[in-house]
């Protein structure tokens, strides 16, 4: 049974360069300084949504170890398992619609930066939240970056939902606490500005 969402993504990583869609970035400063402030190099992350970011790259290179990305587009995750090899790293990927997913391990850090402000329906959102209950071991963060309240709401052809610090921290209020919160521009490759809200949130 073919899955839309992996079919959508397949198709834009197919036929865009990874450094020409909207949410590339050079290097992702912001999920890199949260993952460092809230996570330990000896500990485990995992980015979901991960697409072709070059964040496992710059995790790995600085010293991480446990790094495992998590996408539904296949396309996506053959071009930073390309990139990764070709300078002598290698990360888990996980190739998987994230609200079908079952994990099989608990992990330090969870980062997204990419799924949750596509989650316009409820039902979504609260499967989401499930999973990451089970995903983060007490004590983990979760590092969450969606479009802020002044942010896009559409992106790639799909409807987002966006969200403050509050909105955030009260979607995760059953097993998370809010610990950390702040604001991103992140500048498109075509020049647009677009709001990000960040949060930071430890598991119970």
């Amino acid at each position: 049974m073919t899955n839309p969402a992996s079919e959508h993504w397949d198709d834009v990583y197919a036929t865009k360069a990874a450094d020409r869609v909207s949410w590339f970035q050079a290097r992702p400063a912001t999920s890199l300084w949260l993952i460092e402030a809230f996570g330990d190099k000896a500990g485990s992350v995992i980015d979901v949504g991960a697409g072709a970011s070059t964040l496992a790259d710059e995790l790995l290179a600085q010293g991480w170890s446990d790094v495992t990305v998590l996408d539904v587009s296949h396309e996506a995750l053959d071009l930073t398992r390309t990139r990764l090899a070709s300078q002598g790293l290698a990360a888990a990927a996980v190739a998987c619609d994230l609200l079908r997913w079952v994990p099989e391990r608990t992990y330090d850090v969870w980062h997204d930066r990419a799924v949750l402000h596509f989650l316009t329906q409820s039902q979504d959102r609260a499967r989401y939240v499930e999973t990451a209950a089970q995903a983060v071991r007490p004590g983990g963060h979760l590092v969450v970056g969606a479009f802020a309240e002044d942010g896009p709401t559409r992106c790639s052809g799909l409807t987002t939902a966006r969200y403050s610090a509050e909105k955030l921290g009260s979607l995760f209020r059953v097993g998370f606490e809010l610990v950390h919160a702040e604001r991103e521009e992140h500048h498109t490759p075509d020049g647009t500005a677009q709001a990000f809200t960040w949060a930071v949130l430890r598991r119970g």
